[in-house]
């Protein structure tokens, strides 16, 4: 289905853009290419059985057997649990999304100020993902190894029973007074048979937070909480090519442009860029990420498809088709544009999409971009990311964007505690993450590390008599649960490291706030936060409309009424007495341009603080906007972005 969003997507490329120059290209850089021989044989594919006597009851159902899945399963039948791990896709495999959507290039959060000089990488987190890491290629995978390498280590776990193909899943949520409990499952096999299991607890890792949603856990949709529910990230159908020998592999360093190797990992042909659509509007590609196979084929993470609702089934389809239509068009372009790639041939589409957004689940603690951004920990963080906050695409006209490039923060574990339903655990994407930190947050390796503290959560509270929720308010608790994450492999020791310079900026709290309401991007190395550059009149209209899409119940007024009598306005220096003048025109205000300032400051909207420190109103930076736009919006809507 179609979506009108060309008015809000021009809007997000005005405020953006200004900064956007080269802020996606170049990103691992750092990486030496070092050995790119790859002598592993391809694997054959294991055959997955299920379970065939279900029990009436386990200790923990985990529903979804993409890897945060998998990692919940493990790390509850290590500790003695009995587990029923399930899924309501048709698949024959395990490791979903890594497996069955083919991504098979890792998104993986680096230790801070890891050595450059090192080969070996140091990673967040550790622990089963590790387990399993150590176990594949490298950066990138072979799909049968992944795949297989899953279902290994659940095979050596006999408290794990596992069910696939189900047709349908569905909590089982009982009512006493004014709480609720989710109490197991009810599914109808792949035979068409209708089974209640019970459970005393339940770990949603589908990619959707499907049971929770069911359950009636609060959530939003895409970008709602900045005011746009009708946008979400574009999806991407990944396509294979063959035909890449070593020789073709090791061409790749040759291409320039920031396009680079490791054994198992390319990554950059900008000029992809440039390729125009058969269907523009609904389909285009970025640069390449391209993961190895064992096969001489390669998995390419390219393709952008828009206006797809991923929780319509139809839609679902209808991405399948255009992006089914759109590869071998692409391979065609690729072949053409890049003589590395002159004698590859496109060799199919993955048999699921790739979805990078839908729900965002309401937990106990909501992770906010202003986490990521500071570098926060929290006293009760099971997991911990480095990500960049990647941005994709929107549609058509949007470029996406690195909103920061954080060093290291925490995962409470208060975001894997959904609102209102007790016993239930969500993991993965679909956590109690914004949209804008879900840019990092959203990445495999980081749910893999909360599917491991899920699951080690179901035993301790069980032991401790405890919900899900008593545990989340509990520090004696979750220090424990810290400790035996610890003493399973999990690595919670926050870093030593140096502080961005953005936040010892005297400006850095109205960057917060900018950064919140997407007025402003870092890009992939923080290079684009420029607090010190000059703002224009042009520009902040635009970034009041964004204020205003957000706090739509305050600002009703239009803010580029306020740029009338300005020649080429994004051009022009950006003064106090317009800025004032443009949020008042924004929100409403009756004044004129000469008497918004005083009003403002009158209204307690502006601080003197802030205005004090300003270098010239004649000419303001884009730090001092930030600071001011915070004023009013703290002042005037209350809502305080710190």
């Amino acid at each position: 289905m179609r979506r009108n969003r060309k008015l809000a997507a021009a809007v997000v490329v005005l405020v953006i853009c200004l900064l956007a120059a080269g802020a996606t290209a170049g990103w691992m850089l750092y990486k030496k290419k070092g050995d790119t021989r790859n002598s592993h044989p391809r694997q054959a594919l294991i055959k997955v059985e299920s379970v065939e006597v279900l029990k009436p009851s386990y200790d923990v159902i985990v529903a979804g057997t993409d890897p945060e899945g998998i990692v919940a399963a493990l790390s509850a039948a290590r500790n003695g649990l009995s587990v029923l791990l399930t899924d309501g896709r048709e698949r024959d495999i395990v490791g979903g999304l890594m497996t069955m959507g083919w991504l098979n290039s890792l998104d993986l959060n680096y230790a801070p100020e890891q050595s450059k000089l090192s080969d070996k990488h140091q990673f967040l987190n550790k622990g089963i993902f590790q387990e399993w890491y150590d176990q594949i290629e490298g950066t990138s995978f072979d799909t049968h190894t992944a795949a297989n390498v899953f279902y290994r280590m659940l095979l050596a776990e006999p408290n794990v029973d596992l069910l696939l193909k189900v047709q349908s899943m569905a909590p089982i949520v009982e009512r006493s007074g004014e709480s609720k409990r989710i109490t197991g499952l009810s599914l109808v096999t792949s035979e068409g048979i209708a089974k209640q299991v019970k459970a005393a607890a339940v770990i949603d890792a589908t990619q959707d937070g499907d049971i929770a949603a069911a359950a009636g856990v609060p959530y939003t949709i895409g970008r709602a909480d900045v005011g746009r529910p009708d946008a979400q990230m574009a999806v991407t159908l990944v396509f294979r090519l063959s035909g890449v020998t070593q020789e073709v592999w090791d061409s790749f360093a040759t291409v320039g442009d920031g396009t680079g190797i490791d054994k198992m990992s390319a990554w950059g042909f900008m000029a992809a860029r440039d390729y125009v659509s058969s269907n523009p509007d609904r389909v285009g590609i970025r640069a390449l990420n391209i993961g190895r196979e064992n096969d001489e084929t390669v998995l390419i993470n390219a393709m952008h498809i828009f206006d797809i609702d991923p929780l319509d089934p139809a839609s679902v389809q209808e991405a399948l088709e255009i992006g089914s239509k759109e590869a071998p068009l692409i391979t065609d372009y690729l072949r053409k544009t890049f003589k590395q790639l002159a004698n590859v041939e496109f060799a199919g589409t993955a048999p699921e999409l790739y979805v990078r957004e839908t729900r965002h689940i309401h937990g106990e603690y909501r992770l906010s971009a202003v986490d990521v951004v500071d570098n926060r920990d929290f006293w009760d963080a099971v997991a911990y990311g480095s990500y960049r906050v990647d941005m994709q695409r929107i549609n058509s006209v949007d470029r996406g964007a690195i909103i920061v490039a954080p060093k290291q923060y925490g995962v409470p574990f208060r975001s894997l505690v959904p609102l209102e339903i007790d016993q239930l655990l969500v993991v993965g994407r679909a956590a109690s993450f914004d949209s804008i930190p879900h840019g990092s947050a959203r990445v495999i390796p980081l749910g893999m590390a909360t599917g491991q503290a899920a699951g080690e959560a179901v035993k301790l509270a069980a032991e401790k008599g405890m919900t899900f929720r008593e545990l989340s308010k509990s520090e004696g608790a979750i220090a424990e649960l810290r400790d035996r994450l610890t003493e399973k492999g999990m690595d919670l020791t926050w870093a030593s490291f140096k502080q961005p310079d953005y936040t010892k900026h005297k400006h850095y709290k109205g960057l917060l706030a900018a950064v919140s309401m997407l007025l402003t991007f870092g890009g992939d190395f923080n290079e684009a936060f420029q607090l010190d550059a000059e703002a224009k009149a042009g520009h902040f209209s635009n970034s009041m409309l964004m204020v205003k899409t957000i706090h739509s119940d305050f600002f009703s007024g239009n803010p580029y009424a306020a740029l009338e009598g300005l020649e080429e306005p994004g051009q022009v220096p950006l003064t106090l007495e317009q800025l004032a003048y443009t949020a008042a025109v924004t929100a409403g205000v009756e004044v004129n341009r000469d008497s918004a300032l005083d009003e403002l400051k009158k209204r307690g909207w502006l601080t003197e603080e802030t205005i004090g420190s300003i270098a010239n109103p004649n000419n303001l930076t884009y730090g001092e906007t930030f600071s001011l736009v915070r004023d009013i919006v703290q002042y005037y809507v209350g809502v305080v972005y710190e």
